[in-house]
Protein backbone atom coordinates (compact mmCIF):
# COMPACT_ATOMS: atom_id res chain seq x y z
CA UNK A 1 0.00 0.00 0.00
CA UNK A 2 1.58 3.49 -0.73
CA UNK A 3 1.60 5.50 2.53
CA UNK A 4 2.74 8.78 0.46
CA UNK A 5 5.98 10.18 0.98
CA UNK A 6 8.01 10.05 3.81
CA UNK A 7 7.78 13.14 6.36
CA UNK A 8 11.19 14.30 6.21
CA UNK A 9 10.65 14.39 2.14
CA UNK A 10 7.58 17.03 3.21
CA UNK A 11 9.63 18.56 5.32
CA UNK A 12 12.35 19.26 3.04
CA UNK A 13 10.12 20.26 0.44
CA UNK A 14 8.32 22.45 2.51
CA UNK A 15 11.53 24.63 3.25
CA UNK A 16 12.38 24.02 -0.24
CA UNK A 17 9.32 26.09 -1.19
CA UNK A 18 9.46 28.50 0.88
CA UNK A 19 12.91 29.26 0.20
CA UNK A 20 12.52 29.60 -3.16
CA UNK A 21 9.10 31.72 -2.77
CA UNK A 22 11.58 34.14 -0.34
CA UNK A 23 14.15 34.19 -3.52
CA UNK A 24 11.33 35.37 -5.50
CA UNK A 25 10.29 38.12 -3.30
CA UNK A 26 13.69 38.90 -1.22
CA UNK A 27 14.88 42.74 -0.78
CA UNK A 28 17.33 43.63 -3.53
CA UNK A 29 20.44 45.64 -2.38
CA UNK A 30 19.99 49.17 -2.08
CA UNK A 31 20.26 51.80 -5.34
CA UNK A 32 21.45 55.13 -4.99
CA UNK A 33 19.28 57.95 -6.31
CA UNK A 34 18.97 61.34 -6.04
CA UNK A 35 17.37 61.50 -2.55
CA UNK A 36 18.69 58.66 -0.85
CA UNK A 37 19.02 54.69 -0.97
CA UNK A 38 16.08 52.81 -2.25
CA UNK A 39 15.24 49.37 -1.98
CA UNK A 40 13.02 46.67 -4.23
CA UNK A 41 11.80 43.46 -4.59
CA UNK A 42 12.29 40.34 -6.73
CA UNK A 43 9.47 39.70 -8.76
CA UNK A 44 7.56 36.10 -9.64
CA UNK A 45 10.55 35.96 -12.21
CA UNK A 46 13.34 36.67 -9.68
CA UNK A 47 15.31 38.30 -12.85
CA UNK A 48 13.35 40.52 -12.62
CA UNK A 49 13.59 43.79 -10.05
CA UNK A 50 10.62 45.62 -8.92
CA UNK A 51 10.08 49.25 -7.04
CA UNK A 52 7.47 50.66 -6.07
CA UNK A 53 6.26 53.92 -4.87
CA UNK A 54 9.52 55.54 -5.46
CA UNK A 55 8.69 59.73 -5.00
CA UNK A 56 9.75 62.04 -8.05
CA UNK A 57 8.27 65.00 -6.18
CA UNK A 58 6.69 66.31 -2.94
CA UNK A 59 3.56 65.79 -1.89
CA UNK A 60 1.85 68.01 -3.47
CA UNK A 61 -0.30 69.49 0.18
CA UNK A 62 -0.95 72.65 1.87
CA UNK A 63 0.43 75.57 0.21
CA UNK A 64 1.90 73.22 -2.79
CA UNK A 65 -1.84 72.26 -4.04
CA UNK A 66 -1.45 74.19 -7.50
CA UNK A 67 1.68 74.12 -7.61
CA UNK A 68 4.94 72.97 -9.91
CA UNK A 69 5.68 69.88 -8.35
CA UNK A 70 9.15 70.07 -6.95
CA UNK A 71 11.55 67.64 -6.48
CA UNK A 72 11.68 65.27 -3.33
CA UNK A 73 13.30 66.10 -0.12
CA UNK A 74 16.03 63.21 1.06
CA UNK A 75 16.00 60.30 3.34
CA UNK A 76 17.99 58.83 5.65
CA UNK A 77 19.04 55.30 5.54
CA UNK A 78 17.30 52.90 3.07
CA UNK A 79 13.70 53.84 2.02
CA UNK A 80 12.00 50.64 0.90
CA UNK A 81 10.07 50.75 -2.25
CA UNK A 82 7.83 47.80 -2.07
CA UNK A 83 4.72 48.45 -1.90
CA UNK A 84 2.05 50.41 -4.42
CA UNK A 85 1.35 53.64 -3.84
CA UNK A 86 -1.61 54.91 -3.74
CA UNK A 87 -3.72 57.01 -6.12
CA UNK A 88 -4.71 60.36 -6.62
CA UNK A 89 -7.17 61.56 -5.19
CA UNK A 90 -10.36 60.39 -7.48
CA UNK A 91 -13.89 58.90 -7.24
CA UNK A 92 -12.72 55.05 -7.25
CA UNK A 93 -15.19 53.03 -9.47
CA UNK A 94 -14.03 49.60 -9.15
CA UNK A 95 -15.68 48.30 -12.46
CA UNK A 96 -17.50 50.12 -14.99
CA UNK A 97 -18.09 47.53 -18.13
CA UNK A 98 -16.73 47.12 -20.32
CA UNK A 99 -13.73 48.09 -18.07
CA UNK A 100 -13.50 45.63 -14.96
CA UNK A 101 -11.41 45.48 -11.97
CA UNK A 102 -8.21 45.11 -14.02
CA UNK A 103 -8.02 47.86 -15.63
CA UNK A 104 -9.69 50.18 -12.62
CA UNK A 105 -7.79 51.48 -9.38
CA UNK A 106 -8.93 48.99 -6.43
CA UNK A 107 -6.84 50.78 -3.68
CA UNK A 108 -6.11 54.07 -1.73
CA UNK A 109 -6.25 57.46 -2.66
CA UNK A 110 -4.01 60.20 -1.03
CA UNK A 111 -3.39 63.82 -2.46
CA UNK A 112 0.40 62.58 -1.29
CA UNK A 113 0.65 60.85 -4.25
CA UNK A 114 3.17 61.70 -6.57
CA UNK A 115 5.25 58.36 -6.44
CA UNK A 116 6.29 56.01 -9.77
CA UNK A 117 6.88 51.84 -10.19
CA UNK A 118 9.39 50.59 -11.67
CA UNK A 119 10.49 47.17 -13.12
CA UNK A 120 13.93 46.05 -14.52
CA UNK A 121 15.79 43.23 -15.72
CA UNK A 122 19.06 44.81 -16.00
CA UNK A 123 21.65 42.82 -14.01
CA UNK A 124 23.92 45.95 -13.47
CA UNK A 125 23.65 49.28 -12.94
CA UNK A 126 24.30 51.60 -16.23
CA UNK A 127 23.48 48.18 -18.29
CA UNK A 128 21.45 51.21 -20.69
CA UNK A 129 18.48 49.13 -21.60
CA UNK A 130 15.28 50.85 -23.26
CA UNK A 131 12.91 52.79 -21.05
CA UNK A 132 9.12 52.38 -21.79
CA UNK A 133 7.30 55.24 -19.82
CA UNK A 134 3.26 54.78 -19.19
CA UNK A 135 1.34 57.40 -18.80
CA UNK A 136 -2.66 56.39 -17.70
CA UNK A 137 -5.68 56.70 -19.12
CA UNK A 138 -8.85 57.91 -17.22
CA UNK A 139 -10.54 61.23 -18.46
CA UNK A 140 -8.04 62.87 -16.21
CA UNK A 141 -10.38 61.96 -13.69
CA UNK A 142 -9.42 58.26 -12.51
CA UNK A 143 -6.52 55.74 -13.02
CA UNK A 144 -3.52 54.90 -11.51
CA UNK A 145 0.13 52.98 -11.32
CA UNK A 146 -1.59 50.57 -9.47
CA UNK A 147 -3.49 49.05 -12.28
CA UNK A 148 -3.70 45.30 -12.50
CA UNK A 149 -3.28 45.74 -16.31
CA UNK A 150 -0.27 48.04 -16.51
CA UNK A 151 2.58 45.44 -14.08
CA UNK A 152 5.13 46.17 -16.16
CA UNK A 153 7.03 42.58 -15.15
CA UNK A 154 6.75 41.06 -18.54
CA UNK A 155 7.71 43.65 -20.81
CA UNK A 156 10.59 43.93 -18.37
CA UNK A 157 11.37 40.57 -18.83
CA UNK A 158 11.75 41.08 -22.76
CA UNK A 159 14.61 43.71 -22.29
CA UNK A 160 13.17 47.13 -21.22
CA UNK A 161 12.90 48.82 -17.89
CA UNK A 162 9.30 49.81 -17.88
CA UNK A 163 8.04 52.62 -15.67
CA UNK A 164 4.61 54.01 -14.62
CA UNK A 165 3.83 57.21 -12.95
CA UNK A 166 1.31 58.70 -10.79
CA UNK A 167 0.02 62.37 -11.96
CA UNK A 168 -2.57 64.89 -10.28
CA UNK A 169 -6.40 64.57 -11.36
CA UNK A 170 -9.65 66.28 -11.75
CA UNK A 171 -9.60 69.45 -9.89
CA UNK A 172 -6.53 68.62 -7.85
CA UNK A 173 -4.74 68.44 -11.04
CA UNK A 174 -5.99 70.93 -13.82
CA UNK A 175 -7.70 73.31 -11.87
CA UNK A 176 -7.32 77.06 -13.47
CA UNK A 177 -7.77 79.96 -11.87
CA UNK A 178 -7.24 84.22 -12.14
CA UNK A 179 -6.07 84.00 -8.37
CA UNK A 180 -3.48 81.00 -9.15
CA UNK A 181 -2.49 82.67 -12.50
CA UNK A 182 -1.86 85.89 -11.07
CA UNK A 183 0.36 83.95 -8.12
CA UNK A 184 2.53 81.66 -10.36
CA UNK A 185 5.82 83.28 -12.10
CA UNK A 186 4.44 81.66 -15.20
CA UNK A 187 0.97 83.99 -15.27
CA UNK A 188 -0.93 80.27 -15.85
CA UNK A 189 -2.64 77.61 -13.63
CA UNK A 190 -3.73 74.28 -14.79
CA UNK A 191 -1.74 71.40 -15.98
CA UNK A 192 -0.56 70.47 -13.15
CA UNK A 193 -1.24 67.03 -13.92
CA UNK A 194 0.86 67.58 -16.89
CA UNK A 195 3.69 69.03 -15.07
CA UNK A 196 3.71 66.15 -12.77
CA UNK A 197 4.24 63.74 -16.26
CA UNK A 198 7.29 66.24 -16.98
CA UNK A 199 8.42 66.26 -13.41
CA UNK A 200 8.82 62.05 -13.83
CA UNK A 201 10.20 62.46 -16.87
CA UNK A 202 12.83 64.69 -15.53
CA UNK A 203 13.00 62.27 -12.61
CA UNK A 204 13.78 59.45 -15.10
CA UNK A 205 16.34 61.50 -16.69
CA UNK A 206 18.81 61.97 -13.90
CA UNK A 207 17.95 58.32 -11.82
CA UNK A 208 16.66 55.86 -14.50
CA UNK A 209 20.94 54.42 -15.26
CA UNK A 210 21.50 53.47 -11.57
CA UNK A 211 17.94 50.84 -12.48
CA UNK A 212 19.32 49.45 -15.79
CA UNK A 213 18.13 51.99 -18.36
CA UNK A 214 19.46 54.38 -20.99
CA UNK A 215 18.50 57.86 -20.15
CA UNK A 216 18.95 58.56 -24.04
CA UNK A 217 16.17 56.55 -25.11
CA UNK A 218 13.05 56.72 -23.28
CA UNK A 219 9.59 55.97 -25.19
CA UNK A 220 6.52 57.83 -23.48
CA UNK A 221 3.38 55.64 -24.60
CA UNK A 222 -0.02 56.00 -23.02
CA UNK A 223 -3.69 55.61 -23.77
CA UNK A 224 -6.82 57.39 -24.25
CA UNK A 225 -6.51 60.40 -21.66
CA UNK A 226 -2.59 58.73 -21.10
CA UNK A 227 -2.41 59.22 -25.49
CA UNK A 228 -3.70 62.90 -24.76
CA UNK A 229 -1.00 63.54 -22.18
CA UNK A 230 1.36 62.11 -24.58
CA UNK A 231 0.60 64.70 -27.43
CA UNK A 232 0.57 67.58 -24.86
CA UNK A 233 3.83 66.23 -23.82
CA UNK A 234 5.12 66.15 -27.55
CA UNK A 235 3.85 69.76 -28.07
CA UNK A 236 5.45 71.21 -24.41
CA UNK A 237 8.44 73.17 -24.71
CA UNK A 238 8.57 72.26 -20.74
CA UNK A 239 9.17 68.38 -22.06
CA UNK A 240 11.56 69.05 -24.82
CA UNK A 241 14.22 66.55 -24.71
CA UNK A 242 12.96 64.37 -21.82
CA UNK A 243 12.09 61.75 -24.42
CA UNK A 244 13.17 59.74 -27.92
CA UNK A 245 9.87 58.56 -29.44
CA UNK A 246 6.14 58.13 -28.79
CA UNK A 247 3.32 55.76 -29.10
CA UNK A 248 -0.64 56.95 -28.79
CA UNK A 249 -3.02 54.89 -28.25
CA UNK A 250 -6.94 55.81 -28.97
CA UNK A 251 -5.79 59.47 -28.49
CA UNK A 252 -5.48 62.20 -30.78
CA UNK A 253 -5.56 61.68 -34.68
CA UNK A 254 -8.25 58.98 -33.99
CA UNK A 255 -11.64 61.31 -34.61
CA UNK A 256 -12.75 64.98 -35.59
CA UNK A 257 -11.70 67.31 -32.32
CA UNK A 258 -15.63 67.72 -31.95
CA UNK A 259 -15.58 64.52 -30.94
CA UNK A 260 -12.73 63.51 -29.08
CA UNK A 261 -12.51 67.08 -26.67
CA UNK A 262 -8.93 68.94 -27.02
CA UNK A 263 -7.31 71.62 -24.89
CA UNK A 264 -9.24 74.94 -24.06
CA UNK A 265 -7.52 78.27 -24.14
CA UNK A 266 -6.47 79.74 -20.44
CA UNK A 267 -9.40 82.37 -20.39
CA UNK A 268 -11.92 79.66 -20.83
CA UNK A 269 -10.40 77.36 -18.32
CA UNK A 270 -9.74 80.22 -15.59
CA UNK A 271 -13.47 81.01 -15.96
CA UNK A 272 -14.10 77.60 -15.58
CA UNK A 273 -11.86 77.58 -12.16
CA UNK A 274 -13.55 80.61 -11.06
CA UNK A 275 -17.12 78.66 -11.40
CA UNK A 276 -16.37 75.90 -9.14
CA UNK A 277 -14.44 78.13 -6.67
CA UNK A 278 -17.71 80.32 -6.24
CA UNK A 279 -19.45 76.34 -5.91
CA UNK A 280 -17.06 74.95 -4.00
CA UNK A 281 -17.96 78.77 -1.05
CA UNK A 282 -14.94 79.65 -1.44
CA UNK A 283 -14.00 82.75 -1.38
CA UNK A 284 -10.08 83.12 -1.71
CA UNK A 285 -7.39 80.55 -2.77
CA UNK A 286 -6.76 80.12 1.24
CA UNK A 287 -10.07 78.69 1.40
CA UNK A 288 -9.76 76.37 -2.05
CA UNK A 289 -6.66 75.24 -0.49
CA UNK A 290 -8.24 74.24 3.04
CA UNK A 291 -11.18 72.25 1.52
CA UNK A 292 -10.56 68.11 1.92
CA UNK A 293 -9.07 67.07 -1.32
CA UNK A 294 -11.84 64.74 -1.82
CA UNK A 295 -14.47 66.99 -1.34
CA UNK A 296 -13.11 69.00 -4.13
CA UNK A 297 -13.19 65.95 -6.47
CA UNK A 298 -16.82 65.26 -5.05
CA UNK A 299 -17.70 68.97 -6.31
CA UNK A 300 -16.13 68.62 -9.65
CA UNK A 301 -19.97 68.52 -11.06
CA UNK A 302 -20.68 69.37 -14.39
CA UNK A 303 -17.05 71.48 -14.65
CA UNK A 304 -14.65 69.71 -17.18
CA UNK A 305 -11.44 69.62 -15.75
CA UNK A 306 -8.73 68.59 -18.73
CA UNK A 307 -5.82 70.29 -20.45
CA UNK A 308 -5.38 73.75 -21.02
CA UNK A 309 -3.22 75.34 -23.28
CA UNK A 310 -1.95 78.05 -21.03
CA UNK A 311 1.03 79.86 -23.41
CA UNK A 312 4.06 78.31 -21.21
CA UNK A 313 3.56 74.44 -20.57
CA UNK A 314 1.42 74.30 -23.62
CA UNK A 315 1.49 76.56 -26.36
CA UNK A 316 -1.33 78.03 -28.92
CA UNK A 317 1.02 76.52 -31.50
CA UNK A 318 3.50 73.49 -31.57
CA UNK A 319 6.61 73.84 -30.20
CA UNK A 320 10.21 73.58 -32.34
CA UNK A 321 10.69 69.94 -30.29
CA UNK A 322 12.79 67.86 -33.63
CA UNK A 323 10.83 65.37 -35.04
CA UNK A 324 10.43 62.00 -33.20
CA UNK A 325 9.20 58.11 -34.35
CA UNK A 326 6.04 57.93 -33.24
CA UNK A 327 3.44 54.91 -33.15
CA UNK A 328 -0.58 55.79 -33.05
CA UNK A 329 -3.22 53.93 -33.90
CA UNK A 330 -6.88 52.97 -32.15
CA UNK A 331 -9.02 49.51 -31.72
CA UNK A 332 -12.28 48.62 -34.18
CA UNK A 333 -14.71 49.71 -31.53
CA UNK A 334 -12.93 52.52 -30.02
CA UNK A 335 -15.03 55.35 -28.11
CA UNK A 336 -16.63 57.14 -30.78
CA UNK A 337 -16.45 53.99 -32.79
CA UNK A 338 -18.72 51.83 -30.99
CA UNK A 339 -21.38 54.01 -30.02
CA UNK A 340 -19.52 55.29 -26.89
CA UNK A 341 -20.52 58.54 -27.10
CA UNK A 342 -24.55 58.90 -25.40
CA UNK A 343 -27.12 56.83 -26.48
CA UNK A 344 -27.03 56.37 -30.50
CA UNK A 345 -29.88 57.40 -32.67
CA UNK A 346 -32.10 55.06 -33.45
CA UNK A 347 -31.40 52.25 -36.12
CA UNK A 348 -33.87 52.80 -38.81
CA UNK A 349 -33.68 53.32 -42.07
CA UNK A 350 -35.27 56.62 -41.74
CA UNK A 351 -33.05 57.56 -38.95
CA UNK A 352 -29.61 56.63 -40.29
CA UNK A 353 -30.67 58.78 -43.77
CA UNK A 354 -31.53 62.24 -41.80
CA UNK A 355 -28.50 61.73 -39.68
CA UNK A 356 -26.35 61.39 -43.01
CA UNK A 357 -28.27 64.87 -44.14
CA UNK A 358 -28.17 66.73 -40.78
CA UNK A 359 -24.39 65.85 -40.57
CA UNK A 360 -23.27 66.14 -44.54
CA UNK A 361 -25.38 68.57 -46.05
CA UNK A 362 -24.66 68.32 -49.42
CA UNK A 363 -22.18 65.34 -49.24
CA UNK A 364 -25.29 63.12 -47.49
CA UNK A 365 -26.04 62.06 -51.13
CA UNK A 366 -22.32 60.60 -51.36
CA UNK A 367 -22.40 59.20 -47.62
CA UNK A 368 -25.50 57.35 -48.84
CA UNK A 369 -24.10 55.95 -51.84
CA UNK A 370 -21.29 54.43 -50.47
CA UNK A 371 -23.11 53.27 -46.99
CA UNK A 372 -26.56 52.47 -48.28
CA UNK A 373 -28.71 51.43 -45.97
CA UNK A 374 -31.86 48.33 -47.01
CA UNK A 375 -32.73 47.37 -44.11
CA UNK A 376 -33.39 48.73 -40.43
CA UNK A 377 -31.55 45.20 -39.35
CA UNK A 378 -28.41 46.75 -41.38
CA UNK A 379 -27.86 50.12 -40.05
CA UNK A 380 -25.68 49.23 -37.16
CA UNK A 381 -23.26 47.67 -38.93
CA UNK A 382 -23.39 50.39 -41.92
CA UNK A 383 -22.79 53.27 -38.82
CA UNK A 384 -19.74 51.27 -37.11
CA UNK A 385 -18.15 50.81 -40.84
CA UNK A 386 -18.59 54.42 -41.77
CA UNK A 387 -17.60 55.07 -37.96
CA UNK A 388 -13.83 52.92 -38.55
CA UNK A 389 -13.28 54.45 -42.36
CA UNK A 390 -13.48 57.75 -41.00
CA UNK A 391 -11.27 56.91 -38.13
CA UNK A 392 -8.45 54.99 -40.18
CA UNK A 393 -8.47 58.28 -42.38
CA UNK A 394 -8.79 60.98 -39.80
CA UNK A 395 -5.22 58.93 -38.52
CA UNK A 396 -4.01 59.18 -42.21
CA UNK A 397 -4.58 62.74 -41.81
CA UNK A 398 -2.46 63.42 -38.54
CA UNK A 399 0.02 60.88 -40.09
CA UNK A 400 0.54 63.00 -42.95
CA UNK A 401 1.00 66.07 -40.96
CA UNK A 402 3.53 64.05 -38.86
CA UNK A 403 5.35 62.61 -41.44
CA UNK A 404 5.54 66.27 -43.46
CA UNK A 405 7.08 67.66 -40.17
CA UNK A 406 10.40 64.77 -40.69
CA UNK A 407 8.64 62.21 -38.08
CA UNK A 408 8.90 58.76 -38.94
CA UNK A 409 5.36 57.50 -38.23
CA UNK A 410 3.73 53.93 -37.93
CA UNK A 411 -0.15 53.35 -37.51
CA UNK A 412 -2.35 50.40 -36.80
CA UNK A 413 -5.87 49.16 -36.21
CA UNK A 414 -6.46 46.96 -33.52
CA UNK A 415 -8.89 44.31 -34.01
CA UNK A 416 -9.31 41.40 -31.78
CA UNK A 417 -11.96 41.34 -29.84
CA UNK A 418 -11.05 39.89 -26.04
CA UNK A 419 -13.19 36.28 -26.11
CA UNK A 420 -15.87 37.46 -23.78
CA UNK A 421 -18.99 35.14 -23.90
CA UNK A 422 -20.35 37.17 -21.35
CA UNK A 423 -19.49 40.68 -23.16
CA UNK A 424 -19.52 39.65 -26.85
CA UNK A 425 -21.19 43.21 -27.32
CA UNK A 426 -18.23 45.09 -26.81
CA UNK A 427 -15.76 43.71 -29.45
CA UNK A 428 -12.25 45.40 -29.46
CA UNK A 429 -13.48 48.70 -27.39
CA UNK A 430 -11.04 51.44 -25.82
CA UNK A 431 -8.16 49.64 -23.88
CA UNK A 432 -9.16 46.59 -25.01
CA UNK A 433 -5.57 46.35 -26.65
CA UNK A 434 -3.79 47.10 -23.07
CA UNK A 435 -3.78 43.16 -21.81
CA UNK A 436 -1.85 42.33 -25.44
CA UNK A 437 0.45 45.05 -25.15
CA UNK A 438 1.38 44.63 -21.32
CA UNK A 439 1.47 41.22 -22.33
CA UNK A 440 -0.46 40.54 -19.09
CA UNK A 441 -3.25 38.02 -20.81
CA UNK A 442 -2.36 35.96 -17.13
CA UNK A 443 -4.22 38.28 -14.89
CA UNK A 444 -7.60 38.33 -16.88
CA UNK A 445 -10.42 35.68 -16.30
CA UNK A 446 -11.29 35.09 -19.51
CA UNK A 447 -11.24 31.95 -21.95
CA UNK A 448 -7.73 32.89 -23.90
CA UNK A 449 -7.25 30.85 -26.92
CA UNK A 450 -3.20 30.37 -28.39
CA UNK A 451 -4.36 33.01 -30.93
CA UNK A 452 -4.39 35.57 -27.89
CA UNK A 453 -0.86 34.32 -26.50
CA UNK A 454 0.41 34.65 -29.61
CA UNK A 455 -1.09 38.22 -30.51
CA UNK A 456 0.33 39.37 -27.13
CA UNK A 457 3.75 37.98 -27.95
CA UNK A 458 3.97 39.95 -31.14
CA UNK A 459 2.42 43.39 -30.08
CA UNK A 460 4.82 43.59 -26.86
CA UNK A 461 7.42 42.70 -29.10
CA UNK A 462 6.74 45.64 -31.51
CA UNK A 463 6.34 47.82 -29.01
CA UNK A 464 9.95 46.60 -27.46
CA UNK A 465 11.72 46.65 -30.83
CA UNK A 466 10.16 50.35 -30.93
CA UNK A 467 11.91 51.77 -27.77
CA UNK A 468 14.63 49.74 -28.64
CA UNK A 469 15.56 51.60 -31.79
CA UNK A 470 11.84 54.00 -33.27
CA UNK A 471 11.61 50.63 -35.92
CA UNK A 472 9.11 48.14 -34.54
CA UNK A 473 9.89 45.47 -36.77
CA UNK A 474 12.08 42.44 -35.57
CA UNK A 475 12.74 39.29 -36.88
CA UNK A 476 9.47 36.88 -36.67
CA UNK A 477 6.95 39.48 -37.06
CA UNK A 478 5.12 40.40 -39.98
CA UNK A 479 6.16 43.50 -41.74
CA UNK A 480 5.33 47.09 -40.21
CA UNK A 481 4.99 49.22 -43.27
CA UNK A 482 6.19 53.07 -42.02
CA UNK A 483 4.12 55.75 -42.93
CA UNK A 484 3.82 56.83 -46.85
CA UNK A 485 1.14 59.51 -47.62
CA UNK A 486 1.69 57.91 -51.21
CA UNK A 487 0.38 54.32 -49.78
CA UNK A 488 -2.71 54.74 -47.78
CA UNK A 489 -2.39 51.75 -45.12
CA UNK A 490 -1.97 51.10 -41.87
CA UNK A 491 -0.77 47.64 -39.71
CA UNK A 492 -3.55 45.30 -38.73
CA UNK A 493 -2.51 44.42 -35.37
CA UNK A 494 -4.83 41.39 -34.53
CA UNK A 495 -5.63 37.36 -35.45
CA UNK A 496 -4.67 38.52 -38.80
CA UNK A 497 -1.34 40.59 -38.64
CA UNK A 498 -0.28 42.70 -42.05
CA UNK A 499 -0.62 46.16 -43.88
CA UNK A 500 -4.32 46.71 -44.99
CA UNK A 501 -5.76 49.72 -46.89
CA UNK A 502 -6.90 52.43 -44.55
CA UNK A 503 -10.67 52.10 -46.92
CA UNK A 504 -11.14 51.96 -50.61
CA UNK A 505 -10.58 54.76 -52.64
CA UNK A 506 -14.16 56.51 -52.79
CA UNK A 507 -14.32 56.34 -49.45
CA UNK A 508 -11.02 57.50 -48.86
CA UNK A 509 -11.71 60.53 -51.08
CA UNK A 510 -15.34 61.39 -49.56
CA UNK A 511 -13.64 61.23 -45.88
CA UNK A 512 -11.18 63.59 -46.56
CA UNK A 513 -13.12 66.15 -47.83
CA UNK A 514 -15.23 65.87 -44.47
CA UNK A 515 -12.61 66.11 -42.42
CA UNK A 516 -11.06 68.76 -44.06
CA UNK A 517 -14.00 70.92 -43.76
CA UNK A 518 -14.14 73.61 -40.75
CA UNK A 519 -15.87 71.52 -37.98
CA UNK A 520 -14.36 68.88 -39.35
CA UNK A 521 -17.81 66.40 -39.68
Amino acid sequence: MNKGPHPLTLLFASVLGLSFLSACNRTDEPVRIQGGLVSGARGADPSIKIYKGIPFAQPPVGDLRWKEPQPPKPWQGVRKADSLPPACVQNVVKSRLPWTEEYMHQGETSEDCLYLNIWTGAAAVKEKRPVMVYVYGGGFTEGSNAVAVYDGEELAGMGAVIVVMNYRLGPLGFLAHPELSAESAHHTSGNYGLMDQAAALRWIRDNIEAFGGDPQRVTVFGQSAGAMSVSALLESPQAQGLFARAIIQSGPGLLPPSILSGSVPLDKAEENGARFAAAMGAASLADLRAIPPEKLIGGAGSVRFGTVIDGWFLPEKNSDKGPLPLINGFTADDLGVDGGFGSPPPATVEAYEGEARKLYGDEAGAFLSLYPANSDAGVPALRKAAAQDRARISLYLWASKQAAAGSSVYTYYFDRAIPWPDHPEFGAFHSGELPYVFNNLKIFDRPWETTDYAIANQISRYWINFAERGDPNGPGLQPWPDFNPSQPVTMRLGARMGAMPIADPAETAFWKRILAAPDGQ
